[in-house]
């Protein structure tokens, strides 16, 4: 596929469906057990099912909101507090993944929280058997810095998304499954910085971006 903005735009929106697809579907299963249930305790059941599928489908589109689109409300500067709440929501309350803080600043400009955003979400997705993801944003010499970091017993990242955060990936290839990373390199790098990934490892993952202010 043609690396234009339109095809960026409908590689994403792919995504966006993908990944709703689990909690709406579960809110759709819900409705359907409920209608047919008569026992309390059942339908108590399916009342959780579907407030919690209701909130992790509420959570991955506020994610979404900021991570991939304008997100009107919000101003060229972005508390980042928003973005940790955001991240605290797309972990849940499982303890699976511990989030580590440690962002600097009492605002950073919209386009470092959307890389943040994206980082986290790709170093969380490759938490595939839980560990810590470290989330870091300081202004340095040469404009914000970012660092997510990923630890865990097993890290899974995809070859895709490797290939597109360094660079390397044929824009034709580009997929829903790799868009995102696409994106963020070259927000990145249109903002005047780059964007950095460790050597591949089984227990850890390191990225960092540069932004220009």
């Amino acid at each position: 596929m043609a690396n234009s903005e339109v095809d960026l735009a409908s590689l994403l929106c792919s995504k966006i469906c993908h990944d709703l697809l689990s909690p709406v579907g579960a809110l759709n299963n819900g409705l359907e057990l409920l209608e047919g249930e008569t026992d309390p305790v059942m339908r108590d059941r399916c009342m959780d099912l579907l407030a919690d599928s209701a909130r992790v489908s509420a959570d991955k589109l506020k994610y979404f909101r900021l991570a991939f689109g304008a997100a009107g409300g919000f101003g060229d500067n972005v508390d980042p507090a928003e973005a940790r709440q955001l991240i605290e929501s797309l972990l849940g309350d499982s303890g699976k993944i511990t989030l580590g803080w440690a962002v600097q600043g009492e605002a950073l400009p919209k386009k470092a929280i959307k890389i943040l955003l994206n980082l986290a979400l790709i170093a969380k997705e490759s938490l595939v058997r839980g560990g810590r993801l470290d989330v870091g944003a300081e202004q340095g010499e040469l404009g914000i810095e970012v660092v997510i970091r990923a630890e865990g017993t097993k890290i899974a990242l995809d070859d895709g998304i490797r290939t597109a955060l360094d660079g390397t990936i044929d824009p034709s290839d580009l997929s829903a499954r790799t868009a995102a990373a696409w994106m963020t390199r070259e927000l990145a790098l249109k903002n005047g910085g780059d964007l950095r990934i460790s050597p591949a490892s089984t227990t850890e993952l390191l990225l960092g971006a540069i932004v220009t202010a």
